[in-house]
């Protein structure tokens, strides 16, 4: 009985937020975030039972922003993702929290959350917020600073909008070169 923007509120405010705490902390199944939206669909063209209706627009047309023709719906797993790419920045810019600690001593001891490995046996929690620092990895870069912890051949660290790295062959430099090696502090001052 409602109407499609009563729909469109109903699902927005129930149905996409009641799984945002769980999708914070664990990543979801991609069969369950499948089940959710095909939910939402159903529900969204007004299909009871094993009653069929037509889709007159495209589920993920429908998830576009409503800037682009979308009405703005959650892209389930994409969103999930986010949600644990959020928590891998925070141990990221906060180490010195207790989650952190507590990761950094089991799964990443001897670097940063960003260059750590998925070991054997990791809880469920941590390899879900593995899974989504490939999205912090690809879309963040190194501020310069004094480049001490910036490594020049491997790291994201130039403003050029290709790579963000040199692209240049290794030259005459350490075996782990550092940006820091490259900037003259004597004209700095």
């Amino acid at each position: 009985m409602l109407s499609i923007g009563g729909k469109e509120i109903l699902i927005k405010a129930v149905a996409q937020a009641i799984p945002t705490y769980a999708m914070s902390c664990f990543l979801l199944p991609k069969g369950l975030c499948d089940e959710i939206e095909g939910m939402m669909r159903r529900f969204s063209w007004g299909q009871r039972d094993q009653e069929s209706k037509i889709a007159w627009v495209g589920w993920k047309n429908l998830c576009k922003s409503k800037l682009k023709g979308g009405m703005g719906f959650r892209n389930f797993q994409a969103f999930n993702l986010a949600m644990l790419a959020k928590q891998g920045w925070r141990l990221l810019s906060n180490p010195h929290s207790l989650l952190a600690l507590i990761y950094k001593a089991k799964y990443f001891p001897h670097g940063d959350v960003l260059n750590s490995k998925l070991s054997c046996c990791p809880s469920y929690a941590w390899h879900s917020i593995f899974r989504a620092l490939e999205v912090i990895r690809c879309g963040t870069r190194w501020r310069v600073g004094n480049g001490q912890r910036i490594h020049v051949w491997d790291d994201k660290w130039l403003p050029t909008p290709t790579t963000y790295k040199v692209v240049s062959p290794p030259s005459l430099f350490d075996d782990f070169p550092m940006v820091s090696a490259l900037i003259d502090h004597e004209s700095r001052k």
